[in-house]
């Protein structure tokens, strides 16, 4: 049976790997996982001078671009895709100690790499860590009441990088006020009040938000107006404590 079209013309060898059996047409030997046709005839490798170079299949880029610089014999191995009716690139074929010195360059290279990866994630924990300082003051000024270690533990959580949380949109990182105080917000409806009881009750998210409205804004309004009483009153409570509750509201879970 006939060979698939004969592949376009390129620069270069040209190895084809048969979708059939196929047999030598100088050494008779078979079947060839691989041929090159020479005057419309197949020959296998060692006929066509080319059984000492190893196979590469294609995937790693850098990998097969270094082992044809390094190699001085190479060739292009294809075979032919019936569905799109065309050859397709399979890999290369080059010398065996070109491969070993391309792959030592790309594992330099990935050394390297991974060295670079260090250095980001060094720099990136540090401004993590800037960021977080920095919304944990912004909180501190807006809510002077809060205590320092809620109100950086609030901005740890709210400035997680990749989380998607307020800290990490444009506005959590331009520190504008009202980021600030959604992410203050969140962390007191979570903390002290029963909103997360709710929920598992079976209380549609809005309701449970009504209901515990008012604690959340006890706890805000306690926390901001301690800037204008220095504090008055408040020594002795916990990190994270709210006001005394008013009269007829639910006590929330500890934070």
């Amino acid at each position: 049976m006939a060979l698939p079209p004969t592949p376009p013309p390129r620069s270069g060898l040209l190895v084809i790997q048969p979708l059939r059996r196929k047999h030598c047409a100088e050494c008779r030997r078979g079947s060839l996982s691989m041929l090159v046709l020479e005057e419309g005839a197949p020959r296998c490798l060692d006929c066509a001078d080319l059984g000492h170079l190893v196979f590469l299949p294609r995937g790693d880029t850098a990998l097969t671009r270094r082992s044809r610089e390094e190699s001085a014999l190479s060739a292009v191995v294809v075979r032919f895709n019936r569905r799109k009716s065309r050859y397709e690139r399979q890999g290369v074929l080059v010398e065996e100690a070109a491969l070993a010195r391309a792959e030592e360059r790309c594992l330099a290279d990935a050394e390297a790499r991974r060295r670079r990866r260090v250095r980001d994630a060094r720099r990136r924990a540090a401004e993590d860590a800037r960021f977080t300082d920095a919304f944990a003051a912004e909180i501190r000024r807006l809510f002077p009441g809060c205590p320092a270690e809620r109100a950086r533990a609030v901005a740890a959580h709210a400035s997680v990088r990749g989380s998607g949380r307020v800290g990490r949109s444009a506005a959590g990182r331009a520190l504008s006020e009202g980021a600030v105080v959604w992410a203050v917000r969140a962390s007191v409806r979570h903390l002290d009040t029963p909103y997360d009881r709710l929920l598992m009750e079976g209380v549609p998210r809005h309701e449970a938000r009504r209901r515990i409205a008012a604690d959340v804004e006890s706890v805000l309004g306690a926390w901001r107006e301690a800037g204008a009483d220095g504090g008055r009153g408040r020594e002795g409570r916990g990190a994270g404590a709210g006001p005394p509750r008013r009269k007829g509201t639910t006590p929330g879970p500890p934070s």
